[in-house]
C-alpha cells in the first residue's frame, strides 16, 4: 500500500529540508545528498518523502517562503513596521528605497528557496509521470505544482524578471509570463488528474483539496495578468467558502507564531492595517480584532494575531474571501465594467459574518452608486483587510495603482548569489 497523509506530522521524513539550499543562486541544486534525492525518485514511497519535503521547504522557517514573502510584502506594502532595527534585512525592508539591497537574505532566500521547491517539484513530476499507478501519479503531480505554481507566482510578483527554469545561466523573461507559467504548470497537473482521477491511494491533505487549490491558484495568477474572463471561471471553479492551507505541529511550529511571540521582528503598522485614512476599515469591521489585539505587559501593544496565535496554527494558501474578491474584481475590470455584479460580489465579502477561517467584516452592505473607479478603490480596500499579512499586498498596490508614497519600494533588487552566477541577470530596477 502506498498511503502518504501529507501533512505536517509526517513532513520530518521528507528527504529535502532547508539546510540544504546551496550557498550559491546557481539552480542545478548539487548538494551531497543528490544520491538520495534520486533514489527516492525511482519508487511512489520514495516521490511521496520528496513531495513531503518540497512542503517542508517551501513553508517551514526563516528559510522558507511563506515567512519571506510576508515580510517582504508586509514592510515594503507598509502593513508590518519594524521592532528591532538589529534585524538588518528587515531594516532595510522597512526603511525600503536603495536602502533595499543586494545582500538583503530575507529577498535571498525567498528566491533560493522558491527555486529549490520548483526545481525538486519538476523532478517529482517527471519521475511521477513514469509510475504504473497513474491515479497515483497524478495525486503527486496535483501535490508539489502547488507549490511549483505558487513559488512561480511569488518570484514574479517580487521582480520584474524572473528564470522559469532551472539549471545554469538560465534565462530571465517578463514577470507576466512568470505568472502564465505558474497557470501553464496548474493546466498540465488538471489535465493529468483529468486523464487519471487522483487514487484512493493517495489520501492527499487534510488540509487541502488539491484540484480545489489548483483552480483557486489558477484564478489568482489569471487575475494578476489581467485574464479576466478566465479569473472569473477559475474563481468560479472553487468550491464555496473553501480555502487551502499548510498546517504545522510543535515540531514544524508555525513561523509566524515564532516571531510574533517573541515580539522583536515586526507587528501590525496600526490598527489600519497600514491603510491611508481616505481606505481606514470601518471601525465596526471584525476583521481588525481577527488580525490584531492589544497584547502584552506592563503595557499592552498591537500585536499581530489571526493565524499566528498557536504554534501549530494553519496558515492560508488561499482564503474563501479572496475567490469572491477576485470575482468582484474580474467583473469590474471587463472591457465592458459590470458594476452591479461586481458590488454584488464584493458585499458578500462585506457582511459576511463567518467563513471556514473565522475572516469575516460582518458589516452592512455598502450601497452605491459607485464608479467603476470607486469601486474598485473599494475592491482594494477591502482585499487589503481581508487578506492582510498574505504575502499578496504589493502585487495589489501595482494592479490598483497606489501611490508611490504608499509603499517602501515596489520591485526589488536580484541577490548577488544570483548576479554572480548567472551572467543573464538583468539590472536593478530603481525603486
Amino acid at each position: 500500500m502506498k498511503n502518504i497523509k501529507i501533512n505536517s506530522i509526517y513532513i520530518a521524513c521528507g528527504l529535502l529540508t532547508a539546510a540544504s539550499l546551496v550557498s550559491s543562486c546557481k539552480k542545478d541544486f548539487e548538494d551531497p545528498s543528490r544520491a538520495k534525492v534520486d533514489a527516492a525518485l525511482g519508487s511512489s514511497q520514495g516521490l511521496s518523502a520528496v513531495a513531503v519535503g518540497i512542503q517542508r521547504t517551501y513553508s517551514l522557517g526563516r528559510t522558507g517562503v511563506v515567512f519571506n514573502s510576508i515580510a517582504a510584502a508586509g514592510f515594503s506594502s507598509n502593513e508590518l513596521k519594524l521592532l528591532n532595527s538589529g534585524n538588518i534585512p528587515e531594516l532595510q525592508l522597512s526603511t525600503g528605497g536603495n536602502a533595499v539591497d543586494a545582500t538583503n537574505t530575507i529577498l535571498f532566500n525567498m528566491w533560493a528557496t522558491s527555486f529549490k521547491v520548483i526545481d525538486e517539484s519538476n523532478k517529482v513530476i517527471a519521475s511521477a509521470e513514469a509510475l504504473g499507478d497513474k491515479g497515483y501519479a497524478s495525486g503527486l503531480i496535483g501535490y508539489v505544482t502547488i507549490f511549483k505554481a505558487l513559488s512561480l507566482g511569488t518570484i514574479s510578483s517580487f521582480w520584474q524578471q524572473v528564470p522559469v527554469t532551472t539549471g545554469k545561466n538560465v534565462p530571465f523573461v517578463t514577470r507576466d509570463q512568470g505568472f502564465r507559467a505558474a497557470i501553464a504548470a496548474i493546466d498540465k497537473a488538471l489535465a493529468a488528474i483529468a486523464a487519471n482521477p487522483i487514487s484512493a491511494q493517495f489520501t492527499g491533505v487534510p488540509s487541502m483539496n488539491i484540484v480545489n487549490t489548483l483552480h483557486a491558484l489558477k484564478a489568482r495568477y489569471a487575475l494578476f495578468t489581467g485574464q479576466y474572463p478566465l479569473a472569473l471561471s477559475e474563481a468560479n471553479a472553487v468550491l464555496s467558502n473553501t480555502g487551502a492551507s499548510l498546517v504545522f505541529d510543535s515540531a514544524n511550529p508555525n513561523v509566524l507564531f515564532s516571531i510574533i511571540s517573541s515580539n522583536n521582528v515586526f507587528q501590525p503598522t496600526d490598527a489600519n492595517l497600514g491603510l491611508p485614512a481616505s481606505l481606514a476599515p470601518n471601525p465596526n469591521d471584525k476583521r481588525i480584532p481577527f488580525y490584531t489585539a492589544m497584547q502584552g505587559t506592563p503595557t499592552a501593544t498591537l500585536r499581530m494575531t489571526g493565524f499566528s496565535t498557536k504554534v501549530d496554527q494553519a496558515i492560508p494558501i488561499f482564503l474563501p474571501g479572496e475567490m469572491t474578491l477576485i470575482k468582484a474584481e474580474a467583473l469590474l475590470r471587463q472591457t465592458t465594467p459590470d458594476v452591479a455584479n461586481s458590488l454584488i460580489e464584493l458585499n458578500k465579502v462585506v457582511t459576511k459574518t463567518t467563513d471556514a477561517f473565522g475572516v469575516a467584516a460582518d458589516l452592512p452592505p455598502l450601497v452605491g452608486p459607485f464608479t467603476p473607479a470607486e469601486l474598485l478603490e473599494q475592491i482594494y480596500k477591502h482585499r487589503s483587510i481581508e487578506l492582510f499579512a498574505s504575502g499578496l499586498k504589493l502585487e495589489d498596490m501595482r494592479r490598483f495603482n497606489r501611490p508611490q508614497a504608499e509603499m517602501k519600494r515596489s520591485f526589488m533588487p536580484y541577490p548577488f548569489q544570483e548576479r554572480d552566477n548567472n551572467t543573464n541577470t538583468p539590472a536593478n530596477p530603481a525603486f
